[in-house]
């Protein structure tokens, strides 16, 4: 059966209207990406500067620069995160509901970027690591997003969550293993924190299993 134009935009509407904290945060980024590529590279590695979470912003300003951090995308490529936005944050968001989702989001960014900072801080004092990374530049979503990849093998069923659990695990845990960067340490508590947060999954509905998943999406 042909599904016409006119159905799919209103399923696409439908979606975002289900997510509409995912879909808001994403518009966000969309503009102020947009302002990012209005502005000299020289000024624009200065504005982000003053809006990362490293560790001398956040000891001058921790509130203003953890929420600032989440508004923006180093690199400037924005269209990937639609997709991203999409298939995790839509998803975790209509299951758990706004507050719940938040919560995964809030949790996973910010204690994951407290304790990745703390480690760089040891690492600093401990000489290895420059005294300069202290105004590393550290801004973006990913922190929250591996908050919310894990807390989604909640949403799956048996026995479809473990191999989507040592993915996730495997995801984050072996840039850890290669790489032992405060940015890699970062997206391994993320994940560990997203899991943590099963408590916020009771009385969310069963776990979906394939077959149940694409019936929904049909119907």
């Amino acid at each position: 059966m042909r599904i016409s134009g006119g159905e799919i935009l209103r399923r696409v509407r439908a979606y975002v209207r289900s997510a509409p904290g995912t879909y808001v945060w994403l518009a966000i980024l969309f503009v102020t990406t947009v302002a990012l590529h209005h502005m000299s590279p020289e000024f624009e590695e200065q504005f982000l500067r003053q809006r990362s979470t490293n560790l001398h912003e956040l000891s001058d300003n921790p509130v203003r620069v953890l929420i600032a951090s989440a508004m923006w995308i180093a690199g400037g490529f924005w269209w990937p995160y639609v997709v991203l936005y999409s298939v995790f944050h839509a998803q975790a968001e209509r299951w758990l509901g706004t507050p719940r989702w938040l919560a995964v989001c809030g949790a996973a960014h910010v204690l994951a970027t407290l304790i990745s900072e703390g480690v760089l801080l040891r690492a600093i004092r401990d000489g290895m690591a420059p005294p300069s990374a202290v105004n590393t530049l550290d801004v973006g979503v990913s922190y929250a997003l591996a908050g919310v990849v894990a807390v989604l093998t909640y949403r799956i069923a048996v026995p479809w969550r473990y191999p989507y659990l040592a993915f996730v695990l495997a995801w984050y845990g072996v840039p850890l293993v290669i790489g032992r960067t405060f940015t890699d340490v970062g997206h391994f508590v993320s994940a560990l924190i997203g899991l943590a947060c099963f408590p916020l999954t009771r009385g969310r509905g069963k776990a979906r299993n394939p077959k149940e998943t694409v019936a929904e999406c049909r119907g």
